[in-house]
């Protein structure tokens, strides 16, 4: 039997010189937001000065970013009592005397301690998408930014504006609000300004506005 013929494989040029295909890889573009903001954890120890217990958790203005600090956080049904999330334009403090902030008030939520499980994330999270979504149109850059007060008796949600006295604009960010949270017509939610928060208690604070 004659011996195997060695096979010979042939190549046409343009082959065997080209050379292999680089593949260009794109840097992940995110998304910018129209502003920067800043996330603020609040958890109280009486031991300490109100102030000492804030702290800057982190800033960003992507959305990617947003998202990426939320997934990694604590949700806000899961905090202890006395703890605050406050999420704020970059460079406003989330306290009344911040001078962007010391002619506002807030829109102010209420929710029970049965809430707490079933709506207290949903509202915080439809509450942030608001304030970086600019979802109050031409009224947004009245939004200062919104805290979350988780409290043994009942948790709240505000929502921060810088002017009081700018009726239109209050008015409208409360009207998109209340239908953003979904809450029934029947359902009203009432408007304070800081000044009077400050120098009164929670029950003797009366609504400057109603939506």
């Amino acid at each position: 039997m004659a011996a195997a013929q060695p096979v010979h494989m042939t190549f046409r040029k343009s082959e065997k010189t080209k050379s292999p295909r680089k593949e260009i890889i794109q840097p992940c573009m995110k998304h910018p937001l129209q502003n920067r903001w800043t996330l603020w954890f609040f958890k109280n120890d009486k031991s300490k000065p109100w102030q000492a217990n804030l702290r800057l958790v982190t800033k960003f203005d992507t959305v990617e970013d947003f998202w990426a600090l939320y997934n990694h956080i604590q949700v806000a049904s899961r905090l202890t009592s006395g703890c605050d999330y406050s999420l704020f334009k970059d460079g406003i403090e989330p306290m009344w005397e911040d001078s962007k902030n010391k002619c506002g008030g807030r829109w102010l939520i209420t929710l029970s301690k049965q809430q707490r499980m079933l709506e207290l994330d949903q509202f915080w999270l439809e509450t942030l998408l608001c304030l970086i979504g600019e979802a109050f149109d031409e009224y947004s850059n009245d939004v200062c930014g919104a805290v979350i007060n988780v409290r043994a008796k009942g948790d709240k949600i505000a929502i921060w504006t810088c002017d009081t006295e700018n009726e239109a604009a209050v008015l409208h960010i409360g009207k998109i609000y209340k239908e953003r949270l979904g809450l029934p017509v029947k359902v009203v939610i009432g408007y304070q300004a800081h000044a009077d928060t400050a120098t009164k208690s929670g029950v003797g604070v009366k609504n400057k506005f109603i939506v």
